[in-house]
């Protein structure tokens, strides 16, 4: 992607433009991490971009954004680099966009009206010699970066008002550099955190997805919490602060401190539901609570945890795909602890759960922000090894057309009879489906 990136510099100067690298690539570089894309800035417009490459996309050419891939690449093609007209914004009445967009050509002014000092370094990749030779820095980035600040480019409040996603940004990037947020600049975000709901929940969800999948979950939740965000986007983990747990079964202490503990160990790069399921697996335990004689106990929190959640990912729009993953990590999460006395047909049942593997990683992060015993992590992992995949997901003995030609009725009944027929078969009752059939009619006569 690199080279592609230098290559739409340099054409663009050949043609007499200025044009540099620009935002999070350049971040990326001085900190010694690859870039997961490169970005140039340049006083080209879109018109003048669109009549240099033989191959763009104008998707954002109303804000000065052109895509361009590289030859013979289209416009999924994961080299595809972002060409933006320097500009300068006028106002943003939505907090999203800006009400017009007015091409400059200053260099300083297009940075001065990005979000964090950070991301408002150009870096010219034609230029021989050092790193520091090539940074161009208007705003102090540089000096943030070696400090470790997240801070806005000029005023925190104006430029956290222009687009309100800003304010997750702004946490979202502390916790993934492991930085502070400079103190004007957090107050801010505490200022303006109810504003956040103007922003849509898709783009919410967005930014919430990367906090959980970047490698700080634990750090960017704490930065929610402290900054009044996590109330306003996810009332319901906040409202697991200060909700105590059995302590026999919980010595790390109560629910949110354990989604804390589990949150920071979700490896970087782990799937979006793993996330969301680790996130969510125990949202029905403060609505549950109660004191019991013997102990704390959370009546039904799995059922009421689904429900929830449910909630929960249709308010963030989530995807129907995710969202049954998510929910299905809630719903069985707590089946574990039954796996030693599970009949093995339910056993084989339990282990074939769709994409089992994130079931399997949950619990063992569940463990180990808890009680840390991870037998029955290992119960199920010693049972898959030693389970051939024919013997946990056989071919059925008998169909519904088999039952119909022995003169059984289409019904609900069908599925109670292959059911069974199954469970027969996967506890190795069952061969054939010449037993499975004179097994059938002496259970189920017709």
């Amino acid at each position: 992607m690199k080279p592609h990136a230098i290559s739409i510099v340099r054409t663009l100067r050949e043609a007499g433009y200025q044009s540099y690298f620009v935002g999070g690539c350049v971040r990326d570089l001085i900190v010694g991490r690859e870039p997961a894309d490169y970005d140039v800035a340049t006083n080209a417009t879109p018109s003048e971009v669109m009549r240099l490459f033989p191959v763009t996309f104008a998707v954002g050419a109303q804000f000065g954004v052109v895509l361009v891939p590289p030859p013979n690449g289209g416009r999924d093609d994961s080299r595809v680099v972002e060409v933006a007209t320097f500009r300068s914004d006028v106002s943003y009445s939505d907090g999203r966009r800006p009400d017009e967009v007015r091409y400059s050509q200053d260099a300083r002014e297009d940075v001065e009206r990005r979000d964090f000092t950070i991301n408002g370094l150009l870096l010219d990749p034609l230029k021989l010699g050092s790193l520091e030779d090539e940074v161009i820095d208007f705003v102090g980035g540089r000096k943030d970066i070696a400090a470790k600040i997240i801070r806005t480019i000029g005023d925190p409040e104006l430029r956290l008002t222009e687009d309100k996603l800003r304010l997750l940004r702004a946490v979202r990037f502390a916790a993934r550099f492991d930085y502070e947020i400079e103190p004007r600049t957090f107050a801010a975000v505490c200022r303006l955190a109810p504003v956040i709901h103007q922003v849509s929940r898709e783009r919410v969800a967005d930014e919430l997805t990367k906090m959980l999948t970047e490698g700080r979950a634990r750090r960017a939740f704490e930065l929610l919490d402290s900054s009044g965000l996590l109330h306003e986007v996810l009332p319901e983990i906040s409202a697991m602060k200060g909700v105590a747990q059995p302590p026999q079964y919980h010595p790390e202490g109560d629910v949110w401190t354990h989604t804390l503990k589990l949150l920071e160990n979700l490896p970087q790069g782990c799937s979006r539901t793993l996330a969301w399921g680790a996130l969510l697996h125990d949202v029905g335990k403060p609505p549950t609570f109660r004191v019991a004689p013997d102990r704390i106990r959370f009546d039904r929190h799995v059922d009421v945890g689904v429900k929830m959640a449910e909630e929960i990912c249709k308010r963030l729009r989530l995807s129907n795909a995710d969202t049954e993953q998510i929910l299905s990590l809630i719903h069985h999460h707590m089946q574990f602890a039954d796996m030693p006395r599970m009949k093995e047909s339910t056993l084989k049942r339990f282990l074939r759960l769709p994409q089992f593997e994130e079931h399997l990683e949950q619990h063992r992060l569940d463990c180990l922000a808890s009680h840390r015993d991870l037998a029955l992590y290992e119960f199920a992992r010693e049972k898959l090894a030693a389970t051939p995949e024919e013997k946990m997901r056989p071919a059925p003995l008998l169909t519904g057309d088999d039952l119909i030609q022995h003169g059984y009725g289409p019904g609900p009944r069908f599925k109670e009879i292959l059911s069974a027929v199954e469970d027969a078969q996967l506890e190795g009752r069952l061969h054939s489906k010449e037993e499975a059939l004179a097994w059938a009619q002496a259970e189920f006569p017709v």
